[in-house]
């Protein structure tokens, strides 16, 4: 693997607090709130040929993520769509990371004087994995960690104390030689991946969790929708563990994630076929469409 430039070493510019800033000036204090105290929500999006697929979605996510947790963005959603642009001038195809968080004013469980800092960064990333070899499927582990119940945790937050286990549970997976990990939620049901939900396929048909205490994807909803455009039913339910035993083909979806087919959960099976190959192939095809076409969003 290729030496990673560290993330505070980089050149070019971010989108500050209103402004952009030199990239390896944008400082945040030790004894801010967000690093530890985790009030902290962020989003992950992608620019795809000088678009970021699904900005407004994105960005409206931000708004009520940071909501849930109690923190009012001092902008409007349109300034951090403006931001989000500017933050990328100069890409053709990025990774986009908006990010917002207390500051260090007051270092207490309570932080209620605290400033709402926002940050957004850009910067190229290629696929989350190899697209090479993503027809021949990943390999996940099952981890043992689980998804909190929604009266446990602000589950509908994308919020970054959330991912603690999901950090856990990918280094245990690429530990024992795996890409990536399934999370079970809090009643043993099929959740998601460390950061992509996940989708089944059976008799030509869809199955995928109801997103009851973990994100509904934006990108999970946008291949929900190119299936039902193509025909392709779609069934959100609960699903046992033991049901995987049953289902033919497995694929993730998510930003970074895009559409990822899966060859292996555990003890369990897959075959990536034509339905994840032709969702692979839809989706990539959306995220770079023409701007003037219709908003498949209006389609979902």
């Amino acid at each position: 693997m290729a030496d990673v430039i560290p993330f505070d070493q980089r050149d070019g510019s971010l989108w500050y607090d209103g402004k952009l800033v030199p990239w390896r000036e944008a400082k945040t204090h030790v004894l801010t709130h967000g690093l530890h105290y985790a009030s902290c929500v962020f989003e992950g999006e992608r620019l795809y040929s000088g678009r970021i697929y699904k900005l407004k979605e994105h960005t409206a996510r931000l708004f009520e993520s940071a909501r849930i947790l109690g923190m009012k963005i001092p902008y409007t959603e349109e300034k951090i769509n403006q931001a989000c642009m500017e933050a990328t001038a100069g890409y053709e195809d990025a990774y986009v990371r908006p990010v917002v968080f207390r500051g260090s004013e007051m270092m207490a469980v309570s932080a209620q004087t605290t400033k709402i800092h926002v940050a957004i960064a850009a910067w190229q990333w290629p696929s989350y994995f190899d697209p090479a070899t993503k027809m021949k499927g990943i390999r996940l582990d099952i981890s043992d960690w689980k998804r909190p119940g929604p009266d446990t945790a602000p589950t509908k937050a994308k919020a970054a104390g959330l991912y603690m286990i999901c950090t856990l549970s990918k280094h245990n997976a690429e530990a024992k030689g795996y890409a990536d990990a399934l999370m079970f939620d809090y009643r043993g049901l099929v959740a998601e991946a460390t950061g992509a939900n996940i989708i089944f396929v059976k008799d030509g048909t869809l199955h995928t969790p109801i997103p009851d205490c973990f994100l509904d994807g934006i990108t999970r909803r946008s291949v929900m929708a190119l299936a039902r455009i193509r025909q392709i039913p779609v069934i959100e339910r609960h699903i046992e563990p033991k049901e995987m035993e049953s289902f033919s083909e497995c694929f993730l979806a998510g930003s970074a994630a895009e559409v990822t087919p899966v060859s292996e959960i555990g003890p369990y099976r897959f075959k990536p076929g034509e339905i994840s190959e032709t969702l692979m192939h839809a989706y990539a095809d959306d995220v770079r469409r023409p701007v003037s076409q219709v908003d498949l969003a209006k389609l979902s």
